[in-house]
């Protein structure tokens, strides 16, 4: 992997109101659309969280592609969403051939999230290689939509860098085909050699979160607390960075941004609930909170 950066930027409240994200005004559409695709029979949650983190984090309109099966439950559950039902395989995950059927709406959205919730590395990879070269950007990789970088880390390089991925540290290992130790002894140099080698800006979580760009450019963010790490957490983290994307935020502070809101989110609950016990559900609705205090 390559040398940690000697001079990382500490995310502040004070460097993000130097970095304002742009402001959402006008109707749904001047806002943004944001695709969400992800889950399956047995992880429907995950892109329920994320899709509800990408509105509150600002996005205007709303889409969700799952599974036939579940589709019903997720136009229930999001009764803001445009939802599309997707071919799935025998084990209840997304099929390879759904991407032909989410195409048109993944081309016309102002940002795509792939990967909450889905299952089945195989199907998920053959979904990816068959969608991601039609989409010009912005795009967001999370959890098992990273199997399509973890094939061919060229995946993405005709996107430009209008690419945000967000692995935990497991996933970065995958994806860089080293052991997992090998990134915790130096998350900062993981979260780097994958930017590099997929010229995507790449928002690694953990205990400290470290954000890096292509070009070499590096955050540190050390807000939240251990109460996050519950499950769904990473989902929420995923849907505000690609909320952030759709309001017109700009790769590298979307997922600046979205680490320390995240983040952040955790803190406003730990003293409301306490530092642990609350629940991914739960910090959805914290995120315009989070995101007001820095604009005040």
């Amino acid at each position: 992997m390559q040398p940690r950066s000697p001079d990382p930027t500490t995310v502040t409240p004070e460097l993000l109101r130097r970095w304002p994200l742009p402001e959402p005004t006008g109707d749904k559409n001047a806002r943004g659309s944001i695709l969400v695709i992800g889950g399956s029979t047995e992880t429907l949650g995950a892109v329920l969280l994320a899709a509800e983190a990408a509105m509150r984090a600002g996005a205007g309109k709303l889409q969700v592609a799952t599974v036939a099966t579940m589709a019903p439950h997720v136009a229930t559950a999001l009764p803001e969403a445009l939802v599309r039902a997707l071919p799935q395989t025998d084990g209840g995950a997304i099929a390879p051939e759904a991407a032909d059927v989410v195409r048109d709406l993944a081309e016309a959205a102002d940002a795509v999230l792939i990967g909450p919730g889905m299952g089945d590395k195989a199907a998920t990879q053959g979904f990816g290689e068959r969608l991601l070269p039609h989409l010009r950007g912005p795009l967001a990789l999370d959890a098992l939509g990273l199997a399509v970088v973890t094939a061919d880390e060229g995946c993405v390089h005709h996107l430009e860098g209008r690419v945000v991925l967000t692995p935990n540290p497991t996933e970065a290992a995958y994806s860089l085909h080293v052991p997992e130790d090998q990134v915790d002894a130096d998350p900062a140099a993981a979260a780097a050699d994958l930017a590099g080698r997929t010229r995507a800006v790449v928002g690694l979580g953990g205990a400290t979160s470290w954000i890096a760009t292509p070009e070499g450019a590096l955050w540190r963010d050390e807000s939240g607390n251990a109460g996050l790490g519950v499950s769904g957490s990473g989902d929420v983290r995923a849907g505000i960075t690609g909320g952030l994307l759709a309001r017109g935020a700009e790769p590298a502070q979307a997922a600046v941004w979205a680490a320390w809101t995240h983040g952040r989110t955790g803190e406003r609950l730990a003293s409301s609930v306490g530092r642990s016990g609350y629940l991914a559900r739960e910090l959805p609705g914290e995120v315009p909170r989070a995101l007001a205090e820095v604009a005040n």
